[in-house]
């Protein structure tokens, strides 16, 4: 494969996207399970998934349109229970309380923000991406979106002293994670209706 072929220019991006969300999710973690944070582990269990996703980008590369589109499906339905995990931890801190670290959230963000937002701008300059690359767009995307409402909500936690905007921006990260996943479903489902129509395999 030519290294500047658009196959390997595909999967170099998609290299450097997985390793970078690899790493920004195990800080994530770290940070969110110290700071007390939904909104982080939130997106700890996110960015995660989203490794998993452009795993699963990397190897459709070489593969047929139909098994393209059924790794994107299998990208959606992933991201619909990562959000009804971060649900059930939104209602879980609810009914037992947290005391989330505002600062330890906006510092986090603000990293994870520039990570994503770097992964979101490579994926976007690849010429003609298919459904598998327009699904792993979503996550980043939905990833950005989500660090800047952890931002907006470290800073709320200082200054209100409650963890309400904590639980507000984990139960948004599950909202958006929901659309994402379904609009991703519709892509993938579109995909085949016209590979089928096509004949392609």
């Amino acid at each position: 494969m030519p290294p500047n072929s658009p196959s390997a220019i595909e999967r170099r991006t998609l290299w450097i996207v997985l390793l970078l969300n690899a790493a920004i999710s195990a800080a994530f973690f770290v940070t969110g399970l110290v700071g007390d944070s939904s909104a982080l582990i939130a997106n700890g269990v996110d960015n995660l998934s989203d490794a998993a996703v452009y795993a699963l980008s990397i190897a459709a590369l070489t593969r047929g349109p139909a098994w393209k589109t059924r790794a994107a499906s299998v990208s959606g339905i992933m991201l619909l229970v990562f959000a009804v995990g971060i649900l059930a931890d939104v209602v879980r801190r609810y009914l037992y309380g947290s005391e989330p670290i505002g600062s330890d959230m906006m510092v986090m963000s603000a990293i994870a923000g520039v990570v994503n937002y770097v992964c979101l701008r490579l994926l976007q300059k690849l010429d003609a991406p298919d459904v598998n690359l327009r699904a792993a767009t979503t996550f980043s995307f939905n990833d950005f979106v989500s660090n800047g409402g952890i931002l907006v909500a470290g800073g709320l936690v200082i200054w209100l002293k409650t963890n309400w905007p904590d639980l507000i921006v984990g139960f948004l990260t599950a909202a958006i994670a929901i659309k994402g996943g379904l609009e991703i479903l519709k892509d993938a489902g579109n995909e085949a209706s016209a590979n089928r129509e096509a004949g392609l395999k």
